[in-house]
């Protein structure tokens, strides 16, 4: 699995792309067929302390699954993404087993 990452109107530091890689890399206990991850994240110009927003875009055979969350810090975006997008494989993952039983 790919992860790419990329960061929007700041730069990134070592110690929050390895965060966001290791975090990512749970992703695939889920739902095994995930060919790529793009995350996106932008730091947003308001005054809110909420203004870090990760995005992320899970490629699997014929879909994809996109889930955009805005916290104080990046790191907690990226977990609450993450586990919103292992809801989703799972969701996914059943409806297709349910289809070719």
């Amino acid at each position: 699995m790919k992860i790419n990452i990329q960061d929007v109107n700041f730069n990134a530091e070592q110690s929050l792309i390895e965060f966001t890689k290791e975090r990512l890399s749970k992703v695939e206990h889920f739902f095994d067929r995930v060919i790529d991850v793009d995350v996106f994240l932008k730091l947003e110009n308001t005054s809110s302390k909420e203004n870090k927003i990760a995005e992320i875009k899970v490629h699997v055979p014929k879909e994809s699954i996109v889930v955009s969350k805005q916290c104080k810090s990046f790191e907690e975006a990226i977990d609450t993404g993450c586990k919103a997008v292992e809801r989703s494989l799972l969701k996914l993952k059943e409806k297709r087993s349910r289809k070719h039983a």
